[in-house]
């Protein structure tokens, strides 16, 4: 990172602290705590014009406190890493799969739907399903799945636009 870094004008850069709020231009930002095996993880919330957006990739488990910070967003872009069974059979060594499946690892297709599921009553009605694994998901699964926990809570989804990121391209909600 350090190189990185210096690459990058003074003027362009950002520091910032977790569970803080910092501002740049007319976006008021709040980077919140995540469970991953990584310095210092976090998502974002972005709150503009009176809407909320977020961010939130590489967790391990969720929190009442995630969960907290996600609520009453109008959009999200939420991991959606891994499908169980494909994981359990793909040919990743057991250590890792451990990894991936434990509280600092990723969010399987089920978690995110019912996280999905619960902040749909606070206001969130589109979602974009990120940082699927390239071994262990497929976007059609991953979709699926979601939207199974979706109806197992008995949530419309027609309420709700729902998309899987592109790994190549750009993805606009559609």
């Amino acid at each position: 990172m350090p190189k990185q870094k210096e690459k990058i004008e003074k003027n362009n850069q950002k520091c910032f602290s977790t569970n803080h709020y910092f501002e740049i231009n007319d976006l008021k930002i709040y980077p919140f705590s995540i469970p991953h095996d990584a310095a210092d993880p976090c998502g974002f919330s972005i709150f503009n014009e009176g809407e909320k957006f977020s961010i939130a990739t590489d967790i391990g488990h969720m929190t009442t406190e995630i969960m907290n910070c996600l609520e009453g967003s109008k959009f999200l872009m939420l991991e959606a890493n891994y499908e169980p069974e494909v994981l359990k059979c793909s040919h990743y060594p057991y250590l890792l799969k451990t990894r991936i499946m434990g509280p600092n690892g990723h969010l399987s297709n089920q978690l995110a739907g019912k996280t999905i599921a619960h902040l749909v009553s606070t206001g969130l009605n589109e979602v974009m399903l990120g940082h699927l694994s390239k071994e262990n998901n497929f976007p059609e699964l991953a979709f699926n799945s979601v939207l199974e926990q979706l109806h197992y809570a008995g949530i419309d989804d027609t309420n709700i636009r729902m998309c899987v990121a592109s790994r190549t391209s750009p993805t606009f909600l559609g």
